[in-house]
């Protein structure tokens, strides 16, 4: 046990740990879950560099303005968050694609007048700007594909030539993608990693990255791993019916983006299909 990292969570919650145990998926900070004394169980995030005090208040703020069932804060700071342990482990069968589909439908009906959010948020270690635009495309085009394009590069991980191409395909955004969705507010980032389950139903979403967007970037992304499926998408679509065109083009649109944040972190394979995909636009 880190004896520092249990005193800090002892501070915080005024009880203390008696195991702390790591678990996966921590991208900006070590993930563990701690089991208290009294028998309660939580998660304990700590982080040496950023803010863990934003993705706290993303989950806040979906617990106070959503039914998305996401962990209860306990105690945030910009170095330790915890939050609640939610009983999970199971894989993403039909019925939970089914539920899943019902949870997000009710979240995309949520809308604001503009594209983006009251604050710039993150998705994963990396700054997402969110200013509020009046246009779809011009949001989707400069705070998404130029802004992580740009990130990408910086990185070393994405040619110019690609970046080039991006330039090129959003000049025709407009065009491809037609008349945008009103702006919903979208978790983010729902890849099967931040989805915990359990009995076939979706106990919590976890990693929120939100802002309000047109929901297909949201379903887009749920098939870049192979998240959601058939059952998914035939149940999300009796509640609300996807416009034509999404699987034919704009689902690889709109998958750019996901594909150049692990660009900018990863690399490899990522950036060659960035290139891939905005060839075939340009």
């Amino acid at each position: 046990m880190t004896a520092a990292l249990a005193a800090a969570v002892e501070t915080a919650l005024g009880r203390r740990p008696r195991r702390l145990s790591p678990l996966s998926g921590g991208c900006i900070a070590e993930v563990y879950r701690a089991d208290l004394e009294d028998g309660d169980s939580v998660v304990v995030k700590s982080a040496s560099q950023g803010d863990l005090t934003l993705e706290a208040f993303m989950l806040g703020y979906l617990a106070e303005n959503s039914a998305l069932p996401v962990p209860a804060v306990r105690h945030a700071a910009a170095d330790l968050l915890i939050i609640d342990y939610v009983e999970a482990g199971d894989g993403i069968d039909d019925r939970a694609e089914a539920h899943a589909a019902d949870l997000l439908a009710a979240l995309h009906g949520i809308t604001a007048p503009r594209y983006g959010f009251e604050r710039d948020t993150l998705i994963g270690p990396l700054a997402q700007p969110n200013p509020w635009t009046e246009s779809w495309t011009a949001f989707f085009a400069e705070r998404r594909l130029l802004h992580f394009g740009r990130v990408a590069l910086e990185a070393g991980h994405l040619p110019a030539g690609t970046l080039r191409q991006l330039e090129a395909l959003c000049g025709r955004l407009p065009d491809l993608i037609g008349a945008a969705a009103a702006p919903s507010l979208i978790h983010g980032d729902v890849w099967g990693g931040n989805l915990l389950v359990r009995g076939g139903r979706i106990a919590a979403f976890v990693d929120p990255a939100i802002h309000f967007a047109d929901a297909e970037v949201e379903l887009a992304f749920s098939t870049l791993f192979g998240t959601f499926g058939e059952a998914f998408f035939r149940r999300y679509g009796a509640l609300r019916p996807l416009r034509p065109g999404f699987f034919e083009a704009r689902r690889d649109l709109y998958n750019l983006y996901p594909l150049l944040v692990h660009t900018a972190l990863f690399g490899g394979h990522y950036a060659r299909s960035v290139a891939r995909i905005a060839g075939r636009f340009v």
